[in-house]
C-alpha cells in the first residue's frame, strides 16, 4: 500500500511551511487567493485525502476549487463497546458533541468491530472527506491506534493503550487523575491501620488501568507500607481475551482461594471490577465491610445502587467533555502542537464499604 501524503508532503513538495498548508487545506487564517490555489492544486496532483476523488482534468481547472468543500465538519468517535445511559462516558460524550456544536462541528459515531481491529480496517461508516478529526474512546489495541494515528487526522485518546509497553502515539491523550485520590485512600486506610492493601484489575488493560496501578503501589511506599503483591490480582482469565462478568468471576473465585489469607482493603481498577469481587465475596461467605473493605473508581451509578454501595473515586465526566472538545479543536487549528497528556482532577468519595456513612 502506497504511503498516505501528509501535510508535509506538500508542504516539502512546494518549499513552503506546514502551517501556510494546514491553513490553505483546512480554510483557516489569511492567504494569498493564489498561494491558497496553488497549495490545494499541489494536494490534488500528489492524491491528498481530501482531494484523492478529482481527475486529472479537474486539477488543470483551478476554479473548481471554489466549490470543494475546503473544512471538514465531522468529527468521527471510534469505540470498541456499547455503552448504556449509566455509564460515565455518555456524560463525556455528550457534552462532548455540545461543545463541538458550539464550533460548527458534528458527531458521528462508529464501533469498531473485532475482525476490524484484527484486520487493520476501518469502519465502512467512516468518511474521510468530511472528518476533520477523531476521538477514541475504549480503544486500547496498541497497532490499531497507530492504524489510526497514521490516516493524517488529529487524534485524541481518551484513555489509551498503556504507553511504556510499545511505541508513543502521535497523538493528545486525556484521562482522569488516576494517582492522586488512590494516594490519598491508602494513606486514610494506614490511619485506622488498615495495612494489608491489594490491587484488583488487569493492569495492561489500557492507560488508565496501569495509572492506578502504579499510584497504588506509590502510595503504599508514601504510607511506609510494602506494595503486597501477593495480594494483587492483575491478570485475566487464560485463553479468553475479552471474558464478560461471570468468566471474570470465575477468575477472581480462584485467584482469591489461592491465597493464604486475603488483605483488610482491595482497591479496584474500576467499579465494575469492585462489583465482581463483591460478588465472589459473597459467594465465599464474606461481608463487605465487616471481613474486607472495598474500593473502585470512576462512581458510575451500579456503584451507588450495590450493596453496600462503593467508596469509589469521581471522575468530573461534563469537565472530561469539555477538556477533549479543547483539546481536539486546538490540535485541528494548531497540527503542530506538541503532543499533550491532560489528567482531569478526580474526587475520593467515602462510602459503606469502607464502613463509612457519606456525607
Amino acid at each position: 500500500m502506497a504511503n498516505k501524503v501528509t501535510i508535509q508532503d506538500i508542504a516539502d513538495a512546494l518549499g513552503i511551511s506546514r502551517n501556510t498548508v494546514s491553513k490553505a487545506i483546512n480554510n483557516t487564517g489569511i492567504l494569498a487567493d493564489s498561494t491558497r490555489e496553488k497549495i490545494l492544486k499541489k494536494a490534488a496532483e500528489m492524491g491528498y485525502k481530501q482531494f484523492s476523488f478529482l481527475s486529472a482534468a479537474d486539477i488543470d481547472q483551478p476554479k473548481l476549487f471554489s466549490t470543494l468543500p475546503l473544512k471538514a465538519s465531522e468529527i468521527a468517535l471510534f469505540t470498541t463497546i456499547f455503552w448504556g445511559k449509566s455509564y460515565f462516558i455518555c456524560t463525556i460524550v455528550d457534552t462532548f458533541q455540545k461543545e463541538l456544536a458550539r464550533f460548527g462541528y458534528t458527531l458521528t459515531m462508529h464501533r469498531i468491530l473485532e475482525d476490524e481491529i484484527e484486520g487493520l480496517k476501518l469502519p465502512h461508516s467512516f468518511n474521510r472527506e468530511k472528518t476533520a478529526g477523531i476521538i477514541c474512546f475504549e480503544l486500547f489495541d496498541h497497532d490499531y491506534g497507530q492504524m489510526v494515528c497514521s490516516l493524517g487526522f488529529p487524534v485524541l485518546f481518551v484513555d489509551s493503550p498503556v504507553s511504556c509497553i510499545s511505541s508513543p502515539l502521535n497523538a493528545d491523550r486525556l484521562l482522569p487523575d488516576n494517582q492522586s485520590g488512590i494516594c490519598a485512600f491508602i494513606a486514610e486506610m494506614a490511619r485506622r491501620n488498615k495495612k494489608q492493601i491489594g490491587f484488583v484489575g488487569e493492569h495492561l488493560h489500557c492507560q488508565s488501568f496501569f495509572e492506578r496501578y502504579m499510584g497504588y503501589q506509590a502510595a503504599m511506599l508514601l504510607s511506609g507500607l510494602s506494595p503486597m503483591r501477593e495480594y494483587c490480582i492483575l491478570g485475566n482469565k487464560q485463553g479468553v481475551k475479552n471474558p464478560d462478568s461471570t468468566e471474570y468471576q470465575e477468575y477472581l473465585t480462584e485467584q482469591l482461594n489461592s491465597m493464604s489469607r486475603l488483605p483488610q482493603v482491595f482497591i479496584c481498577a474500576n467499579d465494575f471490577v469492585a462489583i465482581d469481587v463483591l460478588q465472589v465475596l459473597k459467594k465465599m461467605k464474606l461481608s463487605v465491610p465487616e471481613n474486607l473493605y472495598l474500593c473502585g473508581f470512576d462512581d458510575t451509578s451500579e456503584s451507588r445502587m450495590v450493596t453496600p454501595p462503593l467508596t469509589t473515586i469521581h471522575i468530573h465526566s461534563k469537565t472530561m467533555g469539555i477538556c477533549a472538545a479543547n483539546l481536539l479543536i486546538s490540535r485541528i487549528k494548531q497540527p503542530s502542537l506538541h503532543y499533550r497528556t491532560v489528567h482531569v482532577e478526580t474526587s475520593l468519595l467515602y462510602r459503606e464499604s469502607t464502613a463509612d456513612t457519606p456525607d
